[in-house]
């Protein structure tokens, strides 16, 4: 055998024989790994365990029977047959069914840490901090020859022009990676290089991301005092950084433009505002002008006349009723005023003595004498009349009524 000679294919097709017709239909058990529908509903994924993986696809006429959406990291049992590419010199397990067989070893770690780091309070809202609105300096953790990296500092250069940049190298991916990761963050806060940090890198299977779901990257993340945006992998991809993270960007160029759309947002809206400004301006003096275009300077005196002689009216009544109302008020005070003039006048001594009355008095106790019993025979009197004043003395008296020609 070992002198034989084969051309490529020839040998390819050899062994593609030997193992599809050697194999026949098999039952394979594995973890999900790197599930990725094509565009065409066709399924390629890969059945791995601790030990080895093997590719797989299933087919769309066969996806339409599943009861349920794979996963990464599910553990799957699959039945189906090997089937040799030739074109690419590879085998695949070509899927006819496929059923869960329990949970995945990664993903059912990555749920344990999820709950161990959530217990700790890695994860509280409480902890994550507001991104800066105008940072002046970003910092990227990530592959310096990556896709990831590229496609942030395009995004940046073009919406963020004058931001300023700063690349933190990293491996993504492997078992060197996570701690130097994790270092790069604690440099980062310890040297305050940023005032936002991106940390990710772009898509790939559930193993490619695990370094972003380590123990050191997790804490780094959550003690870092700069805020983090966690940017690992697709959409449908998600590490435990992403949880311990201030933001999660579903994507690398979505991080990139979550840091620099409020400066182009705010650019664009202060341009908005000074044109509406300037447009609202624009019509309000228009049409100013239109209504003031009908009015002269005659027309504005008749109107303000027109406005102003009712109220003239108005105060010129009310002027003339209060007038009136304080002659009429003057006039019953003059009147008062004459009625106690005339009343005090009647009650002067002097008027009633005019009468041809006298006072009389007692000379000796000087008591006005009212009645014949307030005087006794001998009493000397005091009798003055309206002029002069005449003395004298009291030879006798009389009670009861007086004469009738004093009536």
């Amino acid at each position: 055998m070992a002198s034989n000679k084969f051309s490529v294919s020839e040998l390819t097709d050899l062994i593609k024989h030997r193992l599809e017709d050697g194999f026949g239909q098999l039952c394979v058990e594995g973890e999900l790994s790197n599930c990725r529908p094509s565009s065409a509903g066709h399924l390629y994924f890969t059945l791995k365990d601790a030990g080895a993986a093997i590719s797989a696809v299933m087919f769309r006429n066969s996806i339409s029977r599943l009861a349920f959406t794979p996963k990464d990291g599910m553990l799957l049992r699959a039945k189906g047959r090997l089937s040799v590419y030739a074109l690419r010199g590879t085998y695949q397990l070509v899927c006819e069914t496929i059923e869960p067989a329990g949970t995945g070893d990664i993903l059912a770690m990555l749920e344990a840490r999820k709950r161990l780091f959530a217990a700790e309070g890695l994860f509280d809202e409480s902890r994550k901090r507001a991104i800066p609105r105008f940072p002046g300096t970003v910092a990227v953790v990530s592959s310096p020859s990556g896709a990831a990296l590229q496609d942030i500092l395009n995004i940046l250069h073009r919406r963020a022009s004058g931001l300023h940049i700063i690349i933190l190298p990293s491996p993504v991916q492997g078992a060197e990676a996570a701690p130097i990761i994790a270092r790069r963050i604690e440099q980062a806060n310890r040297w305050n290089i940023a005032d936002t940090l991106i940390v990710g890198r772009g898509g790939g299977s559930l193993e490619d991301l695990l370094p972003f779901s380590e123990e050191c990257v997790v804490r780094a993340v959550a003690a870092s005092k700069i805020p983090v945006i966690s940017a690992v992998g697709h959409e449908i991809d998600w590490a435990l950084c992403d949880f311990a993270a201030d933001l999660r960007a579903p994507t690398p160029s979505a991080a990139a433009e979550l840091v620099s759309e409020n400066r182009g947002e705010t650019a664009r809206a202060i341009r908005d505002f000074i044109k509406n400004l300037y447009e609202n301006i624009r019509a309000r003096t228009v049409h100013a002008r239109l209504l003031l275009k009908p009015f002269s300077a005659a027309y504005l005196e008749q109107q303000f006349r027109a406005i102003l002689q009712p109220r003239l009216l108005r105060f010129d009544d009310a002027k003339e009723a209060l007038l009136e109302a304080a002659a009429e008020r003057a006039a019953g005070l003059r009147r008062r005023l004459e009625l106690a003039r005339a009343t005090l006048e009647a009650a002067n001594p002097n008027t009633i003595l005019d009468r041809g009355l006298s006072l009389v008095t007692n000379a000796g106790t000087g008591m006005v004498v009212k009645r014949a019993c307030d005087v006794k025979a001998g009493d000397l009197l005091r009798i003055q009349p309206a002029e002069g004043v005449i003395s004298a003395a009291v030879t006798g008296t009389q009670s009861g009524a007086p004469p009738a020609d004093l009536k």
